[in-house]
């Protein structure tokens, strides 16, 4: 049995204000709870004093970790918001990050929002692509968003791998429900990412076996039906190659960049080169390469370069654009891939966290980059 909004709101009535002798739900500080299956997100009002935000969102994830034990309700993750106490209803929050700490949180949020989608303020678009299939893709891509979300950013993760969405499986969709809001889809909030795919929309199983006009049809819909909110980050997670999806968004999106995924092999390095030509086409500006796969740590902790290590970085150079990174082949990447549980990644082999959180670092830098220069050049498209 799951912890319910109930059992959440159970466990912040526990915490007292000191001067008061008031809770937090009995001040009115607690403006929004929300609880499905193991994860909790939560909006606090707290005055913008980062000491005391830090203490109540380990004092909030403290006790309903305590309270769900004690209900035998396990808490897989906890996201907290705050807002100014004085704000109204549609205020800017500050963007979820799982309690208990984070590593490398932003000092400075990015950019003010640039772009709209339905109403909704977008702060950087980033389209994650690759020449060809099974290089790992939407792994990058799903751990670029939470890697984001960690870092303090409000982060929204579009899967439209539209022929073999990927990311029902690599963030654990499968029991969650899709829900529809006054005609929009409702995104899930899962590792303090908001997320919508094609793969909960449909049968599983099916194979969609569709033309040009309905991959354009659906990716537009995932796009502008979609209840994203405010986020800082919008990641893409594009099918393979060079095909209508990737077309469809540059014409609908302006994009801050793309960030292509290659593996270290010759072949690979030859279908990704065409990715990166077909972004520079559509002016879309090529952020850098991420090398996935690049090497294997093995149980006893060496490294094995089964694939070339390094290809993908010298292709990079070969093309002027920035190396991103290295992520290695490793068995806790499989297993948590697998078990939908990419924050796993943060917090378990040292080798590999510190591979992801490198990666998101640099994208996070060359996106500042790419938005001074758009700023220095000219006006940006908004879509409305």
């Amino acid at each position: 049995m799951s912890i319910t909004k109930e059992n959440v709101l159970e466990a912040l009535g526990a915490i007292k204000d000191a001067q008061t002798g008031r809770s937090l739900v009995e001040t009115g500080a607690v403006r929004r709870v929300a609880a499905c299956d193991d994860y909790v997100n939560m909006t606090i009002a707290c005055v913008p004093d980062e000491s005391m935000r830090r203490s109540i969102r380990s004092a909030a994830d403290a006790a309903v970790r305590r309270h769900a034990a004690s209900l035998g309700k396990p808490v897989r993750q906890i996201g907290v918001e705050f807002v100014e106490p004085n704000a109204g209803h549609g205020e800017a929050r500050v963007p979820a990050q799982p309690a208990g700490g984070t590593k490398g949180l932003a000092a400075s949020p990015p950019a003010p929002p640039a772009h709209q989608i339905a109403g909704m303020k977008v702060g950087h678009i980033i389209a994650v692509g690759a020449g060809k299939g099974g290089v790992g893709k939407s792994t990058v891509a799903v751990n670029l968003a939470v890697g984001l979300a960690r870092r303090g950013f409000g982060v929204g993760l579009l899967d439209a791998d539209i022929y073999g969405p990927s990311v029902p499986t690599l963030l654990g969709l499968g029991s969650l429900e899709t829900q529809l809001h006054a005609g929009m889809l409702q995104p899930f909030f899962v590792h303090g990412v908001k997320t919508m795919t094609i793969g909960k929309l449909v049968d599983a199983e099916k194979p969609l076996i569709w033309r040009g006009p309905m991959a354009h049809g659906a990716f537009k819909q995932l796009v502008e039906q979609t209840q994203w909110g405010d986020l800082d980050y919008l990641v893409i997670d594009l099918p393979p190659g060079t095909g209508d999806v990737p077309l469809t968004m540059a014409q609908m999106l302006s994009l801050t960049g793309a960030v292509i995924v290659c593996t270290p092999q010759k072949v690979a390095q030859d279908d990704a080169v065409r990715a990166a030509r077909m972004f520079q086409a559509l002016n879309v500006e090529v952020l850098g390469v991420v090398e996935n796969m690049s090497y294997f740590i093995g149980d006893d902790g060496k490294e094995y370069d089964i694939f070339g290590r390094g290809g993908a970085e010298r292709m990079a150079s070969r093309l002027g654009v920035p190396f991103l990174g290295a992520v290695p082949i490793h068995m806790e990447l499989r297993e948590n891939s697998d078990a939908g549980d990419p924050t796993a990644n943060f917090t378990g082999n040292p080798k590999l966290c510190a591979a992801i959180e490198a990666m998101t670092r640099r994208v996070e830098d060359e996106v500042a980059l790419a938005a001074l220069k758009r700023s220095q050049s000219g006006p940006s498209l908004s879509i409305t």
